[in-house]
Order: C-alpha cells, then sequence, then structure tokens
C-alpha cells in the first residue's frame, strides 16, 4: 500500500496488485522498448510509487495490470539478459 498524491492536493491510498485494471494505475509514465512492434502489440512497464513494476499490454491499456516487486522484475531481467527466455520465440 502507498499514498498517492494528486495534482489537486489530495492523498488516497493506493493498493497495487495483480489483475487490477492499468487504467487505475494513476500519475504514472508507461513506456514500451525502441524496438517494438511497429503495428502496436507492445508491452508497456511502469515504475509504480512504491517501487514495484507494472506491465500491461498496450492493445488493451485499461485491461489487467501484472504487478511485480523489485525483486521478482529484478530476476526477470537477470534471466532475459541470461537468454533463459530465448526459447518462447520458437
Amino acid at each position: 500500500m502507498s499514498l498517492l498524491f494528486t495534482g489537486r492536493g489530495e492523498m488516497r491510498m493506493t493498493d497495487y496488485r495483480n489483475g487490477m485494471s492499468a487504467d487505475d494505475i494513476a500519475g504514472v509514465m508507461w513506456v514500451k522498448a525502441r524496438a517494438s512492434d511497429s503495428t502496436g502489440h507492445c508491452v508497456e512497464i511502469s515504475r509504480l510509487p512504491d517501487g514495484q513494476v507494472a506491465f500491461r499490454n498496450s492493445r488493451h491499456p485499461k485491461g489487467p495490470a501484472l504487478v511485480f516487486t523489485r525483486s521478482e522484475f529484478g530476476a526477470f531481467l537477470d534471466g532475459a539478459g541470461a537468454g533463459e527466455f530465448v526459447c518462447m520465440l520458437d
């Protein structure tokens, strides 16, 4: 749970969880890889105010988000960097 300050000086509690609507994650910037598919079929990622990382499907920006801790995301990046997931492209 984290505190989120809105532009109007308001404060609200935010509980980020897997499956929540990505559209409900306010005040963050979603980014995608420069090598993303030119047709817009991309995975977008955002760092959340509480330090977690969220993923969403760019074709469905209001769809569910997958939320990971920094540790989980770090383990994924290590595995991807080591080529552990290349078999997913076969």
